[in-house]
């Protein structure tokens, strides 16, 4: 024991405990969730090694502030310069960020990865690497060093599996339909075979399907061919709301690997009005207000609505009276929209951050307007508030269709993305069927979520156990670089 603490105390990590390698991919919303994760397997005993870059390091704060002794980040020069979190192409981005991280890291591993484990801390050999699903190129990495990877998806299983059958399948609109109008995409390997139009299917595989062959297109299609020869997929989901897929284990378009349901990974809420002055404010306004009559809107950190479209959620807001909280950010509102809500007491709008989980979890609040990015999803289920759902890219349709369809705690306002303007009429009955009295059939089905969702990830709940026996799995299997993707695949 005292040899352990003089080793932890030169090294400032943990000896003794597995150690697993950390990949995050470098935009906030991929992030957060992955350290969420880190952060429940630093607290059951794992030592984690997490890849850093300067423009999100900050985010790496909280994790190690409460993990001293068993989190360590590690940045490497040549990453320096690269900044995923704009607005950049997806493709050029998995380009970049494999291009600075490839080597370097693939050399770290190798020297961390086949070597007897001397228990020394930072040096001890690495047994696992768990990396976004975002970086497909960790998954050649760690087969050459011999260890078995773990895809981390930020989104749930539906999403996950149906993008991988995408580029696994590589469907295409018939010729001569260059917009694809008319064409649906199936997938008859998921449960009840879901199709989806060729414009709800996202932007990163049309551009693929339409234009692919260059160096960015096939930088995507390789990353999720490699996730899918990895050892096992771990979903930011949990079996009350995805479990119509998580039972119909294994999946054709996860190459039939085991997916660990291991969500909501966020912590319980803080008391998020002691953060910002703007969740007091917040919290005020809505003390002041009946009970569910408010909307509350967000489309998330990355997701800005055009012009157009605000302006038709907008008039909504104004034609049906509904009191509403409004996280605008850089969303360009009609002229006058935001005095007059303010002049009649009847809207809020938030330009800078906005307290969202004490927003939803406000008695207040009644609905949420979301674009139905996963993370929003999670939230408002785990605060039991009914969905205004209104996808717009990327893994959203997907995430709107199970909430709408299957989990039955969500309205439709619009499915046609960027591409389509709602009746500004139609979104006012939409929010009219969610908020107040005729709403009280669908909260109540989204409290009982909530409840169900609350007992999953509370001791002996689904959540628990399946994080549990990934944990387990990590820290008892016998690697010894041999086959592990085949070994912890049939697991």
């Amino acid at each position: 024991m005292a040899a352990a603490t003089a080793a932890q105390a030169a090294t400032g990590f943990t000896t003794g405990a597995p150690h697993v390698l950390v990949v995050p991919y470098p935009a906030q919303g991929h992030m957060q969730p992955l350290l969420h994760l880190a952060s429940l397997l630093a607290t059951r005993g794992l030592r984690l090694t997490v890849v850093a870059m300067p423009a999100t390091a900050h985010l790496l704060e909280p994790l190690l502030a409460a993990h001293p002794s068993s989190v360590r980040p590690l940045s490497f020069p040549a990453s320096d310069d690269l900044d995923t979190s704009g607005p950049t192409s997806v493709g050029a981005d998995f380009h970049a960020h494999a291009a600075a991280l490839r080597a370097p890291l693939g050399q770290w591993l190798r020297s961390r990865a086949r070597r007897s484990d001397s228990g020394d801390g930072e040096t001890s050999r690495v047994v696992a690497v768990i990396s976004d699903f975002f970086c497909g190129w960790t998954q050649p990495l760690a087969a050459e060093a011999g260890v078995p990877r773990l895809v981390f998806a930020p989104s749930g299983v539906l999403a996950t599996a149906a993008t991988h059958s995408l580029f696994r399948r590589t469907p295409r609109p018939p010729e001569g339909d260059d917009a694809g109008r008319g064409y649906a995409v199936s997938f008859p390997a998921l449960p009840g075979a879901p199709a989806f139009p060729w414009r709800q299917i996202s932007r990163m595989y049309r551009s693929y399907a339409e234009g692919g062959g260059d160096e960015h297109t096939e930088a995507i299609k390789d990353n999720f061919l490699w996730n899918l020869e990895s050892a096992a997929f771990v979903c930011n989901t949990c079996h009350p709301l995805e479990g119509k897929y998580l039972d119909a284990q294994p999946l054709e378009d996860l190459a039939g690997k085991r997916v660990w349901a291991v969500g909501p990974v966020a912590p319980p809420p803080p008391d998020e009005t002691g953060e910002d002055d703007t969740a007091s404010d917040v919290t005020t306004w809505l003390d002041a207000l009946p009970d569910s009559s408010v909307a509350y809107v967000s489309f998330g950190t990355m997701m800005v609505p055009p012009p157009p479209h605000a302006a038709a959620l907008a008039s909504a807001l104004e034609r049906s009276g509904t009191p509403f909280v409004w996280a605008a950010a850089t969303t360009t509102l009609p002229d006058g929209f935001a005095d007059r809500v303010a002049a009649a007491q009847t809207g809020l709008v938030l330009r800078g951050w906005a307290p969202q989980v004490a927003a939803l979890r406000h008695r207040a609040v009644g609905c949420f307007v979301t674009h139905c990015g996963w993370n929003s999803v999670l939230e408002s289920c785990a605060a039991g508030v009914p969905m205004l759902a209104w996808p717009m890219a990327a893994d959203q349709f997907f995430n709107a269709r199970l909430a709408v369809e299957e989990a039955r705690v969500a309205v439709a306002a619009s499915w046609g993305g960027f591409g389509g303007v709602p009746d500004a009429e139609h979104l006012a009955r939409a929010l009219t069927e969610v908020v107040g009295e005729a709403g009280a059939g669908i909260r109540a089905r989204a409290k009982e979520l909530a409840s169900m969702v609350a007992e999953a990830v509370g001791e002996g709940g689904s959540t628990r156990r399946e994080l549990d026996g990934l944990v387990n799995m990590v820290v008892t299997a016998p690697w010894q670089g041999k086959s592990p993707a085949g070994r912890l695949g049939a697991n």
